[in-house]
């Protein structure tokens, strides 16, 4: 039986919550999607992370609980979903990559590619593929059944660590994770 994903799940550190994050399903209106490829962002003392340089970022955590969708626009070319995780560290994991499995012919349009593999397979593809922009900045992620993550508790997942790419500081730390051999992560592990 699926499962919505509540706040609690996001009451951990990030490390914690990437890692098991892999596997569970992203719902995003009539659209969804298995979650294959994360990484993990550190609130304090993690270079890469938006809390490093911006206030903004760090007002955020103040103001929303666990769960809450952290979204900003990058290099002003895409929108990139994060979620909030406020436990023993605070700090964001990165939706980096899903395997499609509803509403494929919607994010085909979206996208303008037919290639099942290319519709989210990295973190701008999958917001433009969903229809995810900043109008859904700190939106609860944890309450709606059309915007939420959903598991199942009798599923286990082989997760493979690496380290996070796209970056460039902070960039050696191994907080990416992967769903092993899926060919739907944005870049295969090195």
């Amino acid at each position: 039986m699926n499962k919505v994903i509540r706040s609690s799940f996001f009451k951990r550190d990030p490390l914690t919550c990437a890692r098991e994050v892999i596997g569970t399903e992203l719902i995003w209106d009539e659209c969804s999607g298995v979650i294959v490829e994360v990484e993990a962002y550190a609130a304090i003392d993690d270079e890469a992370a938006h809390t490093f340089t911006r206030p903004s970022a760090r007002s955020f955590i103040k103001r929303n609980k666990a769960g809450a969708a952290y979204i900003y626009f990058s290099y002003g070319n895409h929108w990139m979903l994060n979620v909030l995780v406020k436990g023993d560290a605070n700090g964001f994991v990165l939706i980096r990559a899903l395997e499609p499995r509803r509403g494929v012919e919607l994010m085909k349009r979206r996208r303008g590619v037919n290639d099942l593999r290319q519709l989210c397979s990295g973190p701008g593809k999958l917001t433009q593929a969903l229809d995810i922009t900043g109008r859904h900045h700190e939106m609860d992620l944890c309450s709606d059944r059309r915007h939420c993550f959903v598991s199942n508790s009798r599923a286990t997942f082989d997760v493979v660590t690496d380290k996070r790419i796209g970056i460039s500081r902070a960039a050696h730390l191994p907080w990416r994770f992967t769903l092993r051999a899926s060919s739907f992560v944005s870049r295969a592990v090195r």
